[in-house]
């Protein structure tokens, strides 16, 4: 048999690099991993921004219509920065989209003008010929996005239109070949390339020495830029925090003596069981905290309600776990025989309980909005996160420790209470 001793260690040190990860970050050079101070958090915890922008150079009030598609593309971008607590509302009578969002996670300054410009362009984006005429809206900009071209081995940047302007797109092409178009936000030039063939499919690439930053930096610039008209900042300020401003760290000094009591009655009433319980658990928590300060998603109240029931769900799949092995061993099994059989008696009952869950995460996600999407994105990854740690981690954990001959006893591995009637 393959000596499994050290994958105890192994994956012990895999739960410490986490957890001191999420508690930390970790910074080498220009490369950067966030931790939890890093973490977004939504306007209920820390406050954040309300501003109200209105069509700049239009001579008319913006229809319905109109307004509902600069609002979709604002939210598009909100998506995009992971920023998932946010209010999107549109005012028909005054022509008004009133944005709110929370602030940065490294904002220190609370600069309203500092938080708008992370929204992206608000000016409108045109494709124009060399005498200035107006060839193509950005509003017909389905997607733009950097693409490796195999051919050259070179970045470019992909352009696709809707309907409407795939026809515009290519009637100006088939009129430019050998010719300029060029790229304005409102009168700013950003790009000028040259039409080589006519392009009757309504999808294009712009190609040049772009690396993948600078090809990013334009289609982002392209995809921001795809509103029916430009935007103006009307009023913006500050929002305050729902709960008061201490209550982040009354939140955070609860869960930490809270994880510390869970984990002590785990080690005395479970023993060695226990032990990996509480591995497992560390490495579930820092998971969720770098799933949520990584990629920068934002974190709500109904978010941390979504990861305390994650965690208690970990101690409920570990509970289950340690209470069939428990069963096992009382029959009679030898431990080795007991770990194999309790967590494969315990996996359905485990997997039940978590699917149903997974369910009701993807719906949320699928359907919810603002706060709820910081639920079930919590949720979910609680879920993914309980598989790895509280089946796939401490099974691995506590067949490494049962091959060690001082901890083979079968007093180990049950119930505190119940070791006097073996």
């Amino acid at each position: 048999m393959k000596n499994k001793k050290p994958v105890f260690f192994i994956v012990l040190l895999v739960a410490l690099i986490m957890t001191y990860t999420a508690i930390f970050g970790v910074q080498i050079g220009s490369f950067k991993i966030k931790g939890a101070p890093d973490i977004r958090f939504g306007i209920d915890i820390r406050g954040g921004v309300e501003a109200a922008f209105q069509a700049a150079n239009l001579d008319r009030k913006p229809t319905g219509k109109e307004l509902e598609a600069a609002r979709s593309v604002i939210e598009t971008r909100l998506d995009n920065k992971n920023i998932l607590d946010r209010d999107v509302t549109i005012d028909k009578d005054n022509g008004y989209i009133i944005v709110r969002f929370p602030w940065k996670s490294d904002e220190k300054n609370f600069d309203p003008d500092n938080a708008i410009a992370e929204l992206g362009e608000t000016a409108l984006l045109t494709f124009r010929d060399d005498d200035g005429n107006v060839l193509v809206e950005g509003s017909h900009v389905s997607n733009s996005s950097p693409e490796l071209n195999k051919q050259t081995n070179k970045y470019v940047v992909s352009l696709s239109f809707d309907e409407k302007g795939t026809q515009l797109f290519a009637n100006a092409t088939q009129k430019l070949v050998g010719k300029n178009i060029s790229i304005y936000m409102d009168k700013t030039l950003i790009q000028t390339a040259v039409v080589n063939e006519a392009i009757p499919s309504g999808k294009a690439e712009i190609s040049g020495n772009f690396t993948y930053d600078s090809a990013k930096a334009l289609s982002d610039k392209i995809n921001s830029g795809a509103l029916p008209f430009s935007l103006i900042t009307k009023n913006h300020n500050t929002i305050s925090p729902t709960l008061g401003s201490g209550s982040l760290n009354v939140m955070l000094d609860a869960g930490i003596i809270a994880f510390a009591i869970i984990c002590a009655l785990l080690m005395i009433y479970y023993r060695v069981p226990g032990c990996v319980a509480c591995i497992s658990l560390l490495i579930q928590t820092s998971g969720q905290i770098l799933a949520l300060s990584i990629p920068q998603m934002t974190l709500t109240l109904p978010g941390i309600a979504g990861v305390i029931l994650s965690i208690g769900m970990g101690v409920d799949a570990n509970v289950i776990v340690s209470e069939r092995i428990n069963e096992e061993i009382r029959s009679g099994k030898t431990v080795r025989s007991a770990i194999a059989s309790g967590f494969k008696g315990a996996f359905s009952s485990v997997f039940d309980g978590n699917i149903t869950v997974l369910i009701v995460g993807i719906i949320l996600l699928k359907f919810g909005s603002g706060a709820l999407l910081s639920f079930a994105y919590t949720l979910l990854t609680g879920i993914f996160f309980n598989f790895v740690a509280g089946v796939t981690a401490s099974r691995l954990m506590i067949r490494s420790l049962s091959e060690y001959n001082a901890l083979r006893k079968p007093s180990l591995y049950t119930c505190f209470s119940r070791r006097r009637t073996l």
